[in-house]
């Protein structure tokens, strides 16, 4: 392909987005193939000669578009939203034409002064005091464990990377029974092990970790022998919204001298509105490592996260690695590639220049604060229905709820009306019981589009029962 084809091809793909996304809701939101159905129509060698874009372009339409789950369908409810805004994906198309490769400040020096930057713009939008820095990541999954491996270091004097972990004690981490599995994940990924990740009960509207059982739990360790290592909280948990009390556990943390960090990959978002942090974001401050996902409910396109930290010495003495064919010289210059786990950086700074310039906060505010409320709406269409039962009400845009029936007949009910097409949902567990989750996340969903949901779901409901 030469320039002027890629210019033809790139203008043609122009369209094609924004028909796609024009034209949404015209589609099921989940895919509705089957298991080895696109694994089916695809050849099963290489071609040895190349082939034109147009059969290509028609071969995806053909091939790859019916197995597609269209997370920018507005009536995407399940999971949490991984929303491409049009300012983030044209940015996106210009950091795929530049592709640079950020690793050190001398690769893309724009990148990673931006980069500071736009980190700065969202702990202000976040109300994050002076002082904080951060650094974007791929993931939650990689924050999370970058903090694991800090917290881990921190613990025996930053001797790990250098000796193992061996003779080291069994290092605990604590946390409450609502949090992610990327949690479990890093601890595994950390050598400290699912035995040594101490999940607590929660109590409370929100559901948040028992301080009283976290101060026992600690206690009972080091009579033990083992060694406190750090404490994970949370803000907008994945399965119902657990919200920590984060001034109380910081509490805990600080008078045992362990490392904080606060999982809100989710619900940070929603901080950018003042409304909301009396309940979900007062103690913040002092949290040593804290992230958030721009890429979920923000509107930045995935992949995208934020880890603001404290102090960034704990986590650059844990992953800084300088051999000599990455030392800067001159001036001094920050290298965000001594801040994260992965040595190559992808341009992510640009997409969230774009997105706020062209939204603004308060563009932005307003279509979480209607998330909410229409969340609140439709718990109570559902609540109303002979039977229903709201299991979990609303953590900001998300609720759980249970038709009549048991266990299966609530993932019947999500399996058929995922096999109907016009709304996502997935079911979740809380309190030994299966649930189906609700969130209204999605950037371009309407009022209308959750409403309808409430239809969706009754009349499914009907036709299964």
């Amino acid at each position: 392909m030469d320039w002027d084809e890629f210019a033809k091809w790139g203008g043609h793909l122009s369209g094609w987005a924004a028909g796609y996304h024009q034209t949404l809701r015209d589609r099921p939101v989940r895919a509705q193939t089957r298991p080895g159905d696109t694994a089916r129509l695809l050849d099963p060698s290489p071609p040895t000669d190349g082939e034109p874009m147009d059969a290509i372009m028609a071969d995806f339409e053909r091939i790859v578009m019916p197995g597609m789950t269209h997370w920018q369908h507005p009536r995407f409810f399940a999971y949490f939203p991984a929303n491409a805004t049009p300012p983030s994906m044209l940015a996106e198309i210009l950091v795929t034409t530049i592709a640079p490769q950020c690793m050190l400040w001398q690769t893309s020096p724009a990148a990673t002064e931006m980069e500071g930057v736009m980190v700065d713009w969202l702990r202000q939008a976040l109300a994050l005091p002076d002082g904080y820095t951060g650094v974007i990541q791929d993931s939650a999954s990689s924050a999370t464990l970058s903090a694991i491996l800090t917290m881990r270091e921190r613990a025996i004097g930053y001797t790990g990377n250098r000796e193992g972990l061996s003779g080291k004690g069994r290092l605990r981490v604590y946390c409450s029974d609502q949090v992610h599995s990327s949690i479990d994940r890093a601890a595994w990924v950390a050598g400290i092990g699912q035995e040594n990740l101490v999940k607590l009960p929660t109590r409370g509207q929100r559901h948040g970790l028992d301080v009283d059982a976290l101060k026992r739990a600690i206690a009972q360790d080091r009579v033990a022998g083992h060694v406190p290592t750090g404490v994970v909280a949370i803000t907008g948990g994945t399965g119902v919204g657990a919200s920590d009390d984060l001034a109380a556990v910081l509490a805990v943390a600080r008078a045992e001298d362990l490392y904080t960090h606060l999982d809100a990959a989710w619900a940070g978002a929603a901080m950018i509105c003042p409304e909301f942090r009396d309940d979900f974001w007062a103690g913040v401050e002092g949290y040593d490592s804290i992230v958030f996902n721009p890429h979920k409910w923000l509107g930045a396109q995935f992949d995208c996260s934020v880890q603001f930290l404290r102090d960034p010495v704990p986590q650059l003495n844990t992953l800084k690695i300088e051999p000599e064919y990455l030392k800067t010289t001159g001036g001094a210059v920050t290298n965000y590639s001594e801040w994260t786990i992965p040595l190559g950086r992808r341009f992510r700074a640009l997409k969230i220049w774009f997105l706020i310039r062209s939204y603004g906060l308060d563009g932005l505010r307003q279509r979480l604060r209607n998330h909410v409320r229409w969340a609140g709406e439709i718990c109570e269409v559902l609540r109303a229905v002979d039977g229903f039962e709201i299991v979990t009400e609303p953590i900001l845009s998300l609720f759980s709820f249970r038709c009549p029936g048991d266990d299966a007949a609530q993932q019947q009910l999500v399996d058929a009306i995922n096999d109907d097409g016009r709304i996502y949902l997935t079911q979740g567990a809380f309190g030994g019981r299966k649930v189906i989750r609700f969130q209204v996340g999605q950037f371009e969903t309407t009022r209308q589009d959750v409403m309808l949901a409430g239809d969706v779901i009754q009349e499914v409901w009907r036709s299964t029962t």
